[in-house]
């Protein structure tokens, strides 16, 4: 299969932009979902919701994986200009389905262990599009533009890379289930924290994406995994800092010492 340049293009250059605009609306007003929805809005049970939203990034990229085709095209030739040489479908492969990885917990496993409060109706729609465009993205860029040598599982760049992301996604997943235990089943109620990165942080488990999607990108040395890297930086970074302003409201003895989203600093 070809390589779509203009869509690639087009799609990165989307989130690189769209990125800082979605980060000026957060200093703005609250996305409304989770702590910040309106009673009048039109919800989606929170698992049901999850697994809507998070889907697509795991059934487009597994579709596009299983079917037939050759990496390369013209686009895939010039190696994105990172001027490596030809090799197989191995590193394509193996990031795509390091990408599918985040995917297939939080559509599978997270979302049916949530205990989180229902999500309304169009920020599922806007996610669900959201993650369909993206995994379309991340997956065709990996599988037809870009294109690995065959040494490239070896290559320190790719290990550390791959190690960032697991590193991210374990604090991401711990972070997860010490919020999940905050709450017995039925329950509405906020409390504070503890234990894992929280004890420097507020937005623990959104430290822990970002540093996923950031050892990504490492891995992958393509322009679609930066793009989404800063995006996801740009969108989930305010809202640690909306959650931290929250609880200094909320809770008189919340910790003094903890930061938004990088620990003693911001």
């Amino acid at each position: 299969m070809e390589c779509c340049e203009s869509a690639v293009s087009f799609l990165s250059w989307a989130l690189v932009l769209g990125g800082p605009v979605y980060l000026l609306r957060q200093t703005r007003t609250h996305t409304p979902y989770g702590r910040y929805r309106t009673a009048r809005s039109r919800c989606c049970p929170a698992r049901l919701a999850w697994f809507l939203q998070e889907a697509p990034a795991l059934l487009l990229p597994l579709m596009m994986l299983l079917l037939p085709g050759e990496q390369g095209g013209r686009a895939g030739e010039q190696g994105w200009r990172t001027g490596w040489r030809a090799g197989g479908r191995t590193g394509g492969t193996l990031l795509i389905c390091t990408f599918m990885l985040h995917y297939f917990h939080r559509s599978c496993i997270y979302a049916l262990r949530t205990r989180g409060q229902p999500v309304p109706l169009d920020i599922v729609l806007y996610a669900a599009v959201f993650c369909a465009l993206n995994g379309f993205l991340q997956a065709h860029s990996l599988l037809h533009c870009t294109v690995y040598p065959q040494d490239v599982l070896t290559q320190a760049r790719m290990a550390a890379g791959f190690l960032l992301f697991l590193f991210g996604m374990i604090i991401n997943i711990h972070s997860d289930d010490i919020l999940r235990k905050l709450r017995r089943p039925g329950e509405t109620v906020y409390r504070i924290p503890h234990g894992g990165l929280f004890e420097f942080v507020s937005g623990a488990n959104f430290l822990g994406e970002i540093l996923e999607w950031i050892g990504f990108a490492v891995t992958a040395g393509s322009f679609p995994a930066f793009a989404f890297a800063f995006f996801t930086v740009c969108s989930i970074g305010p809202r640690a800092c909306q959650h931290h302003r929250d609880y200094l409201k909320r809770f008189e003895d919340y910790p003094r010492c903890r930061r938004a989203i990088i620990p003693f600093l911001l």
